[in-house]
């Protein structure tokens, strides 16, 4: 009994990793939907992704690193900081750039930042706070592998969809699979509670029997009783 409670905690922890593996993954593919088809003018709680393309801040970033950018009051920017902008100027316009805050300036419309990137030996032209999408948090290597399996759909729909799709099959399969166990247990303890019933009812039907043998004799006894008086 221990065994298969022991068996059956297993499975289920099992299964519950799973589901959330499932969960994981399907909301990291969502986030890099998201961003990718909406030209990342949507974030998500506050949060952006943005996929570095160039080596102006390596070693800080590499070329395909994926990071994770988070909407902050530009009050808080201060020098150091990694920010990812919309740039606006020369070579930078309608481009996402990520690079180091290495200046900032107090106007009276508000602050406006000069970056640059590590590896650069250039400064970027200065910004205002309306083209910084936010502060960096950092690179995340899960999402940057599965960026650069984006790159390439027929191999994004190999190596994410078809893992997927096979874990919910198995998912699935395991939940029938214990549902009809569940159900082949629930008719055994029928048919256990029916035998009891049927051996119930013999022992009902001994038991008049032995009482009809106890009248029969008790009867006899009479009879006996009868002829002694004559």
């Amino acid at each position: 009994m221990k065994k298969n409670k022991t068996a059956d905690l297993v499975e289920k922890i099992i299964t519950g990793i799973k589901i959330i593996c499932v969960i994981v993954l399907f909301m990291l593919v969502a986030v890099l939907a998201i961003q990718r088809f909406s030209n990342n003018d949507v974030a998500i709680a506050g949060i952006r992704i943005f996929n570095v393309v160039t080596g102006s801040m390596i070693p800080v970033y590499n070329v395909g690193d994926v990071v994770i950018v988070k909407e902050v009051d530009p009050d808080t920017l201060k020098v150091g900081d990694d920010i990812s902008y919309l740039g606006k100027e020369d070579t930078f316009a309608g481009k996402v750039i990520t690079h180091r805050i290495i200046r900032v300036e107090k106007t009276s419309i508000g602050k406006r930042f000069i970056t640059q990137g590590v590896a650069n030996d250039a400064q970027d032209p200065m910004i205002d706070e309306s083209q910084v999408y936010g502060k960096v948090l950092g690179k995340s290597y899960v999402l940057s592998v599965l960026t650069g399996l984006t790159q390439n759909m027929g191999l994004f729909y190999a190596v994410i969809f078809v893992p997927v799709a096979v874990l919910m099959f198995l998912q699935i399969k395991d939940h029938i699979d214990s549902k009809n166990e569940e159900d082949e247990d629930d008719e055994y303890e029928e048919d256990d509670e029916y035998e009891d019933d049927d051996e119930y009812e013999d022992d009902d039907e001994y038991e008049e029997d032995d009482e009809y043998e106890d009248d029969d004799e008790y009867e006899d006894d009479d009879e006996y009783e009868d002829d002694d008086d004559e």
